[in-house]
């Protein structure tokens, strides 16, 4: 019987194969350490999978689709700012991310970079309630939401035609008020839409929400630079925006009857950081990226140049004087520029990297411009 035999007896010596019978013991892998290479011989009996557990996944390249889920970018403004319908609505702070007030939702909720954030972030984004909205009206709708490139999803691993193959979304979130809250999925290329719900179980309090989504028969993605599939994290909706939780569907489905009016007080401020989007059914450990990493991925969307120096234009012929101010990033389309300021004539070109602009005297220059290139 070696039931109870240490295993520090068995050191040095051998021990016969004929003397050991019947079965020995289970071993306890933490006291499988420091066994040298030379005392294993012979073949390793194969190791079942779901023995294998607590073992992080390797990584073999980028598995987040979302950008600036860390919620570290914030080009438009590190301010707070207050949003509502038609008064900065859309675009106003964290990157990557659009407050919306659809068909003219009422409420006022100011945003920004934070850093209240969880254990392993830094940032993340305040949405506090600053005018309350109780009552929404039949087809209100106040989200904010990032929407990611149709060749992004077409060519990410996901076989989205299938039901079987997943993608997960997880995040960290801390709200005051608890309940139940949405997250809508919308595809464009083939109109689709599939809701999910998520539960804040204790006020104030860090929680991470995960969220599995399958693909669908119905579903397409061109390989092309358009709208591909824009994920919502519902704040309020109307009953005539209500669907069913979990199942694609062309008609609306962008939040069930349970979902809570996150602007039914002034008292409501939320946070949520550390939002990724993976292939797979299961949610791995966030993928943080370097501020300049992350920085680089927004400016395919959006580059604000703020004044660091002049861009100078030189002599073009006697009566002309032209500049060029290229952008750090080839962006996704042709942008729209705007927040112009300097004594540059006017713009005459605009192409995904750069913009030129041409002054019929001299002392030519841009001092600030932005650069817009949103889906």
């Amino acid at each position: 019987d070696l039931g109870s035999t240490s295993a520090s007896d068995l050191t040095s010596g051998t021990l016969p194969m004929a003397r050991l019978s019947g079965t020995l013991p289970a071993l306890a892998a933490t006291n499988l350490t420091a066994i040298p290479a030379a005392n294993i011989t012979g073949t390793l009996p194969a190791i079942s999978g779901a023995n294998l557990t607590g073992v992080n996944a390797v990584n073999g390249g980028r598995k987040n689709l979302i950008i600036n889920g860390a919620m570290q970018v914030a080009q438009r403004s590190t301010s707070a700012v207050a949003q509502a319908n038609d008064s900065n609505e859309g675009y106003a702070t964290l990157d990557r991310y659009s407050l919306e007030f659809g068909n003219s939702a009422g409420g006022t909720i100011t945003t920004s970079k934070d850093s209240e954030s969880p254990t392993g972030f830094g940032s993340s984004y305040k949405l506090d309630v600053t005018t309350a909205d109780t009552s929404l009206e039949a087809t209100h709708l106040i989200f904010f939401a990032q929407c990611i490139e149709a060749q992004t999803l077409r060519s990410c691993g996901w076989d989205y035609t299938s039901a079987s193959s997943y993608l997960t979304l997880s995040f960290w979130v801390k709200n005051s008020k608890t309940g139940i809250y949405c997250v809508a999925f919308n595809t464009y290329d083939t109109a689709r839409q599939y809701t999910a719900e998520y539960t804040i179980s204790s006020a104030n309090t860090w929680e991470k929400k995960t969220i599995t989504i399958p693909g669908n028969s119905a579903l397409t993605f061109n390989d092309d630079n358009g709208q591909g599939l824009e994920i919502h994290f519902m704040l309020a909706v109307s009953s005539g925006r209500y669907g069913s939780a979990g199942s694609w569907t062309s008609g609306n489905a962008w939040g069930t009857s349970n979902q809570v009016n996150f602007l039914d007080s002034t008292s409501n401020v939320g946070y949520w950081t550390g939002v990724q989007l993976e292939l797979g059914s299961v949610a791995t450990d966030f993928e943080h990226r370097s501020y300049g990493e992350e920085l680089a991925l927004c400016q395919r969307y959006y580059y604000k140049y703020s004044g660091e120096q002049n861009i100078h234009g030189c002599t073009y012929n006697a009566t002309k004087y032209i500049g060029c101010a290229f952008f750090p990033v080839p962006m996704r389309a042709n942008p729209t520029v705007g927040d112009l300021s300097g004594s540059y004539g006017t713009i005459e070109g605009i192409v995904k990297s750069n913009l030129y602009f041409v002054k019929t005297s001299n002392n030519a220059y841009l001092t600030t411009y932005s650069a817009n290139a949103e889906l």
